[in-house]
């Protein structure tokens, strides 16, 4: 794969810790919903940084849409955060990824599981299955926040869940408005037997997040009868910065 030189077009504030980026890619050869493209920053005196992200963005959608959560202790993400801006270029390479990918040929339901920033690969799926015309295909995002403040893609996941589009549920485990009635957990076995579809009925199951949060939740699943071949996990830790 070549490296690429995109402009970015628009850059949107997720959270307080969250921004998307909205970039031109006129060559982009498309990609398929759950991949990921590398990063490389490259410094006035050679040295070269590179990281891996998460493509955002729908098969369909006209740009290419990368999300990226700032991490205090990382070599790019506080670059992208803070210093990119709209006219600036960037360079990256992908689209990268065969494995956790989805698209309406491998059927439902489809259940999504995110922690954090692991909510960015199901927008693309999301929103692919949404514009793909394949609503009848049965889909549930179970995503594990922190607070409110800190869910990613708040009112795109909202009007989902108020269209009837996609069932979404959300899980807050440090804050919650004095008025929120939804869970208040880490996901778990027990928040899983209540949200996920029964393994009778053999959903395609997706979960992304930091290391534990992941072995944890396919854990959990595997302990509740799912096929562990129908769970494909991807995960995050500091290298991923």
């Amino acid at each position: 794969m070549n490296w690429r030189i995109t402009k970015v077009v628009d850059v949107i504030n997720e959270t307080a810790r969250v921004r998307s980026l909205v970039l031109d890619c006129p060559d982009w050869p498309g990609h398929q919903a759950g991949q990921h493209v590398d990063i490389r920053l490259t410094a006035a005196d050679g040295y070269e940084a590179q990281r891996s992200y998460s493509i955002a963005s729908a098969p369909e959608d006209d740009r290419l849409v990368l999300t990226v959560e700032r991490l205090d202790d990382g070599e790019v993400s506080p670059y992208l955060f803070d210093v990119l801006t709209v006219g600036d270029e960037l360079e990256l390479r992908g689209p990268i990824g065969g494995y956790f990918v989805w698209t309406p040929a491998m059927g439902g339901p489809i259940l999504l599981i995110a922690g954090g920033s692991g909510v960015v690969p199901f927008r693309a799926m999301l929103r692919h299955r949404t514009m793909a015309a394949h609503r009848t295909l049965g889909a549930r995002l179970l995503y594990s926040a922190r607070s409110m403040a800190d869910v990613i893609y708040r009112d795109e996941l909202s009007r989902l869940a108020d269209s009837g589009v996609a069932d979404v549920v959300f899980t807050l485990t440090r804050e919650w408005p004095s008025e929120w009635t939804g869970y208040r957990r880490r996901i778990d076995m027990e928040l899983l037997r209540a949200v996920s579809w029964a393994p009778a009925e053999r959903p395609l199951v997706y979960v992304c997040g930091p290391s534990g949060f992941v072995e944890s939740a396919a854990n959990a699943l595997v302990d509740l009868g799912h096929d562990a071949s129908r769970i494909r996990t991807e995960r995050f830790g500091p290298t991923g910065s």
